[in-house]
């Protein structure tokens, strides 16, 4: 028996049938076109079943990335269908009309909605959307259906979570309205109802039809386990499967749930959904391993595994698996920064651990030999010198690593030890494991000085070499130490996370973030976890204010701060630190706000650790700074910027 074999037994979901079991829900990539066909292209060549594509409105009014409510988009979909049934992957497109979640691209546009409740994260009070408007939308659904079949594509999913506008109708917090569509559960039902009977009608009974509905929304007062179940069990039979999904806009965070949150977190809600369905189904919710996906469906929890941020890490994620190459599998770490995260704040999806995600046709980190291969010395094994010895190496040159401490990992392994952070080291295991494969001559307690450099051979030399924390700095006022801060009861987030001076026992600290980062997070959960109250001051408004979109980011530690001695100060900078107190202010006023502590961690710009770049440049060597050591100061950035310089090699 091969490894997780019911993985890889076919099912019927209606007419069609679909070679394995592990799928992908649909998510927005902020791509189209050839773009668009070459992401799922290479997740289809790496063995994944099935996959929803995107969220596509069927409304001409509030256009998407791929136009399903013209005939103009059936070119597309014949190119992407021909393109992934090619590697045996079935298609679907996810069908859907905003709501009050709606993007305004004009002033003069009004958003159309269930009734007159504002989406909490857009702030716009929308229109009821009228009955006559209802009936063209209906009609909007069953064309947008039809094209998808003439275009070659295996069926649609209607789009009945996550807070858009057929999961407003089902809420009976969100759905107020007195009319046919609004009141009893039938009513709220009805519109959904109505879809998929045009639906049908327009495509046959032959064409696949799935609903996503919600397992818990998070809204008050709305979705909770138990009423999601009567609408699971109202369109048992009726639909061709039932995927279920997390959340809404009132939680954001658990649209794709963080580190912060365990791994299969959305399971517990799912089993009281799907208990007793005969309609197949599919579970999603940071479920990041074959031997996980084998589990649920082995004891009957899911028809269909969704593992959507997991193939964004690694597209090849099934096959390696069946490869039994499980060890080899890049990891998502579930940090939200690179996909959602950049998704939601800039309008473009990548991935922390992987360049080439949603990049395909430019970017190719993985594949690419060297045309003339060197010798390359890479100096520092964190994250960043260990990916650009990973590539290097990969490209087939000859690499040499230098760390000058006992242990691989740089700054990560003291991010990993923080409550809820443990996950993200799983990248330096990977990394360090990858290293042995490729067989990188890795030297530790080896200092690279001068000597070394100049004794070296190397015809690049990559600097990766980190920073050191300070405690003396704030940007705010470059000119000034800090007053007060060698006093004996000021650490650095170093000393906290257990790499420095143990922090000494007491009842009151003061995390001053001048970042906003994770790091005066982790800072922050470290100490409560120790029995301080906390008090986080920043320069920064929110907590983690400079990671891309709070809400799917940090809505998680926000929430778990908050729920313990926590305080928040936003907008401040310190004044002065003296043995009790720590005395802030903001910047061009008078204000002084004082705050007791007998701790005091500063969370600031480390000093980056440069003292070879000189030494180099005089001898005319050919350096790369790669990592913290560039000047940032995120996951992101160093394991990015590594893949970058091997572009310039």
């Amino acid at each position: 028996m091969a490894l997780y074999d019911n993985l890889f037994e076919p099912l019927k979901i209606g007419a069609l049938e679909i070679p394995n079991r592990i799928v992908r829900s649909a998510h927005s990539v902020a791509l189209g076109g050839e773009e668009l066909i070459a992401y799922h292209e290479a997740r289809a060549r790496g063995g994944v079943g099935m996959s929803v594509l995107q969220a596509t409105s069927v409304a001409a009014a509030e256009p998407s990335h791929i136009p399903a409510f013209s005939d103009d988009v059936l070119p597309f979909y014949e190119s992407i269908s021909k393109r992934l049934h090619k590697h045996g992957m079935k298609v679907l497109l996810q069908l859907y009309h905003r709501g009050a979640s709606g993007r305004v691209e004009t002033n003069l546009q009004t958003l159309l909605s269930v009734g007159e409740v504002p989406n909490p994260l857009f702030n716009i009070t929308p229109m009821q959307i009228t009955r006559t408007r209802i009936h063209e939308l209906i009609a909007e659904f069953a064309s947008a259906a039809r094209r998808c079949r003439d275009g070659g594509l295996d069926g649609i999913e209607l789009h009945a979570s996550s807070g858009y506008l057929l999961h407003e109708f089902l809420s009976p917090a969100l759905n107020q309205r007195t009319d046919e569509y609004g009141g009893s559960f039938e009513n709220r039902m009805r519109l959904l109802d109505e879809i998929i009977n045009a639906v049908r009608a327009e495509v046959g009974p032959d064409f696949a039809l799935g609903v996503r509905i919600p397992n818990d929304d998070f809204v008050p007062g709305g979705l909770d386990p138990e009423e999601n179940a009567k609408i699971a069990a109202a369109l048992d039979g009726r639909v061709d499967y039932i995927g279920l999904h997390m959340s809404s806009y009132w939680r954001f965070h658990r649209f794709m749930a963080p580190t912060d949150d365990p791994l299969g977190t959305e399971m517990p809600a799912n089993n009281k959904v799907t208990v007793g369905l005969k309609t197949p189904t599919m579970v999603t919710g940071r479920i990041m391993t074959l031997d996980h996906a084998s589990a649920i469906v082995r004891d009957g929890q899911g028809d269909m595994v969704s593992m959507v941020r997991a193939l964004i890490a690694d597209p090849e994620l099934v096959n390696k698996a069946r490869r039994r190459e499980e060890h080899r599998i890049k990891p998502c770490i579930s940090t939200n920064i690179g996909c959602v995260g950049q998704y939601m704040s800039k309008g473009v999806m990548t991935c922390v651990v992987n360049r080439a995600a949603a990049r395909e046709l430019h970017v190719d980190d993985e594949g690419r030999t060297a045309t003339k291969p060197k010798k390359i010395l890479v100096v520092g094994g964190g994250p960043a010198g260990l990916e650009a010895a990973r590539l290097a190496a990969l490209r087939g040159h000859d690499v040499e690593l230098h760390e000058a401490g006992a242990r691989l990992g740089g700054q990560l392994l003291l991010a990993a030890k923080a409550p809820h952070r443990a996950d993200i080291g799983q990248i330096v295991d990977w990394q360090i494991s990858e290293l042995e494969i490729l067989g990188v001559d890795v030297q530790l307690n080896s200092l690279v000085d001068e000597a070394m450099i100049e004794a070296s051979e190397a015809d690049e030399i990559i600097l990766a070499t980190g920073t050191t924390p300070r405690t003396d700095f704030q940007i705010m006022l470059p000119a000034d130490d800090i007053p007060g801060h060698d006093l004996p009861h000021v650490y650095t987030s170093w000393d906290v996370l257990g790499a420095g001076r143990p922090v000494t026992k007491g009842k009151r600290a003061v995390v001053f973030d001048d970042t906003g980062t994770f790091e005066a997070i982790s800072v922050a959960d470290v100490l409560l976890d120790s029995g301080f109250q906390v008090t986080m001051v920043s320069r920064f408004e929110k907590i983690g204010e400079t990671l891309p979109y709070t809400p799917v980011t940090v809505g998680a530690a926000r929430e778990r701060l908050m729920s313990k001695d926590f305080d928040f100060i936003g907008g401040h900078h310190i004044l002065e630190i003296t043995k009790g107190q720590v005395d802030f202010g903001v910047l061009f006023t008078k204000r002084v706000r004082s705050v007791e502590a007998d701790t005091v961690v500063i969370v600031g710009f480390n000093q980056p650790n440069r003292y070879l770049v000189e030494t180099l440049e005089a001898q005319g060597r050919r350096i790369h700074l790669v990592g913290n050591v560039s000047g940032r100061s995120d996951l992101m950035s160093a394991l990015h910027s590594s893949a970058e310089c091997m572009d310039a090699l």
